[in-house]
């Protein structure tokens, strides 16, 4: 089910100062902006690696969601699987025993993602990518 590494995502409080500080880091402009979101390309095979504004991170109605001590729950990065189908991966992962982190969100433009929390507590985040998808179709051609 899990096709291979597509996106790193962390979460800040400031998202401008956050994407000031890994413009500097990683020595490149993100190459997509929203209000809620920027993202990076970055090494040899274009991995992402975007922020996310902790504000905009879903209220679960008590659930368990990221953010860190602004939100109240785990922090850091979530690391996000490529898969064919996030909605069906999501209820897969429910049904084994998972227990909802980040239900699927359409991130726009065909990107669809989500997050569980293990049975074991870790956060195991899941992503429909269409970049993903052609950086292995280029990898393929050539």
């Amino acid at each position: 089910m899990l096709r291979g590494l597509t996106t790193v995502a962390y979460q800040s409080a400031d998202l401008e100062a956050a994407k000031s500080w890994y413009t500097t880091v990683l020595g490149i402009e993100p190459y997509f902006n929203r209000t809620e979101y920027v993202e990076f390309r970055v090494g040899d095979y274009e991995h992402e690696f975007g922020i996310l504004d902790s504000k905009y991170l879903p209220d679960l109605g008590g659930a368990e969601v990221g953010g860190g001590a602004a939100g109240g729950g785990p922090g850091g990065a979530i690391v996000y699987w490529h898969v064919d189908d996030a909605h069906a991966a999501y209820e897969r992962l429910i049904e084994l025993g998972a227990r909802p982190h980040q239900p699927p969100r359409d991130f726009g433009e065909n990107f669809v993602g989500a997050a569980v929390i293990d049975p074991f507590g870790n956060v195991l985040g899941i992503m429909h990518n269409p970049h993903y998808v052609e950086v292995l179709e280029k990898r393929s051609a050539g």
